[in-house]
């Protein structure tokens, strides 16, 4: 089983488990914690395979969900392409086509390496409410349009009825959103993650 584990060194490139070919996904930040310093390679590579299985099902990319599970289970949340790379046994071009479409629908950002002409891709701090915020506007046009809509096809129509609560739903997921992110925001604090 000693030979599974993998020993991330602070302030160096996550290896590999002996012949896994599973990173650890710990990133080059300095700051990794020291109680993660031993880690089952083989074990962070099927959590991440596992999330990103998960991810695609929903509806994502298979290589974006890949690279997003990888960041995710990082120490630092940031890692080079070739990080990636090596951590999901992937080509570059592989790399930068899932950190592209990440980046486009705003769940990764691209920052340059202090002192390096390497870029690192980063999660956002609050992904998921970022995330959330996003859909929020997103949830705000098309219940502007649907309603718009209803009113064309006339609401005493079957169509118009069906997009007009359609509608209604948006609106109400809308208001929901907002008091779940601010309870979310409330709980965070007491149990120490805000």
């Amino acid at each position: 089983m000693a030979d599974d584990m993998v020993n991330v060194d602070a302030g160096t490139n996550a290896g590999t488990g002996a012949g896994t070919g599973a990173g650890t996904g710990a990133g080059t930040d300095a700051g990794t914690d020291t109680a993660a310093s031993v880690r089952d390679g083989d074990a962070v590579s099927r959590f991440v395979e596992r999330f990103a299985a998960q991810l695609t099902e929903a509806g994502m990319q298979r290589m974006a969900a890949r690279v997003f599970a990888q960041l995710l289970a990082s120490d630092g949340g940031a890692m080079t392409s070739a990080e990636l790379g090596e951590a999901l046994q992937i080509s570059p071009a592989a790399v930068s086509g899932a950190v592209s479409y990440l980046t486009q629908v705003n769940m990764v950002s691209r920052e340059r390496e202090p002192g390096s002409r390497r870029d690192r891709y980063v999660l956002h701090n609050e992904l998921w409410y970022e995330t959330f915020t996003r859909r929020d506007q997103v949830l705000t046009l098309w219940e502007k349009t649907l309603r718009e809509g209803a009113a064309t096809l006339g609401t005493d129509s079957p169509a118009g009825a069906r997009v007009a609560e359609t509608a209604a739903f948006f609106e109400f997921m809308q208001g929901e959103m907002l008091g779940l992110m601010d309870r979310w925001r409330a709980h965070k604090a007491t149990i120490g993650l805000g």
